[in-house]
């Protein structure tokens, strides 16, 4: 069989087109399948550099805190973010709610670590509204998922929160 495109026209001898469209989807889906790899190294090799415009994930804590929380973190510039977590409890009856700027500062290769301030809200019984301080260390995979632990002090301010108290967290978080 012999197919030839010439000026933008086909010409065939003995065969149909059919043949010859398969083979050009053949190479279109190549130059995609590489167009694609291309960009998601370039995406690994980016995050790997920085810190990430998104990240979400799960922070798994303990003190005052409700046990696990969905953990969100914005990029605000090149070394500060800020993240917002949101646990529930109690079949979703409370909830806590915390907002924290973090200043981030690189350590070595892939490490971070961090510090910032903020505050939030809790619902256990009593609403009330709480202060926080941050303080952690982080550590970014080649691939886009960053894991790190911290320290959080609270202090108790309005409603049903007396004093200081502390939680401490792992996280785990998919960057984007």
């Amino acid at each position: 069989m012999k197919v030839y495109l010439c000026y933008g026209k086909i010409h065939k001898k003995n065969e149909t087109i059919f043949i010859f469209a398969i083979h050009l989807k053949t190479i279109i889906m190549k130059k995609i399948m590489i167009a694609f790899g291309i960009m998601l190294a370039t995406t690994l090799t980016i995050n790997a550099q920085d810190i990430a415009n998104n990240a979400i994930g799960l922070r798994f804590g303990g003190g005052n805190g409700l046990g696990g929380e969905i953990s969100y973190q914005k990029a605000l510039g090149s070394n500060n973010r800020l993240e917002i977590d949101l646990g529930l409890a109690n079949e979703f009856a409370n909830f806590k709610a915390t907002g924290l700027y973090q200043w981030v500062w690189n350590l070595e290769d892939r490490f971070n670590w961090y510090a910032g301030f903020g505050g939030g809200l809790v619902s256990a019984g009593d609403t009330g509204i709480y202060a926080a301080g941050v303080i952690g260390i982080e550590y970014n995979f080649n691939v886009p998922v960053l894991i790190s632990i911290d320290y959080r002090p609270e202090v108790g301010i309005a409603g049903g929160l007396n004093g200081l108290e502390s939680d401490v967290a792992l996280s785990v978080r998919y960057q984007f």
